[in-house]
């Protein structure tokens, strides 16, 4: 299923993952350490749960990790 063109969804969940590397970062200087391996946890998430899915082995498949990069999402947002 995987297709290796230009992809914004990927582009950007990886973008964000970046982001929020730099974030939990700051967050960690500042000795908030729970709150910066969660953020770290669930933010870096989402942009890998997005690259599994274009290996789905179907489409069900495809749609489960897609759905399981949004609940990561927001969690991050919470």
């Amino acid at each position: 299923m995987r297709n290796d063109k230009e992809n914004i969804i990927v582009n950007k969940t990886f973008d964000f993952a970046l982001n929020i590397i730099e974030f939990s970062e700051d967050l960690y200087e500042a000795k908030k350490f729970p709150l910066a391996n969660q953020i770290f946890k669930s933010g870096t998430s989402i942009g890998a749960n997005v690259r599994e899915a274009q290996n789905a082995e179907s489409n069900a498949d495809f749609i489960h990790k897609l759905k399981v990069a949004a609940k990561e999402a927001d969690e991050t947002e919470y």
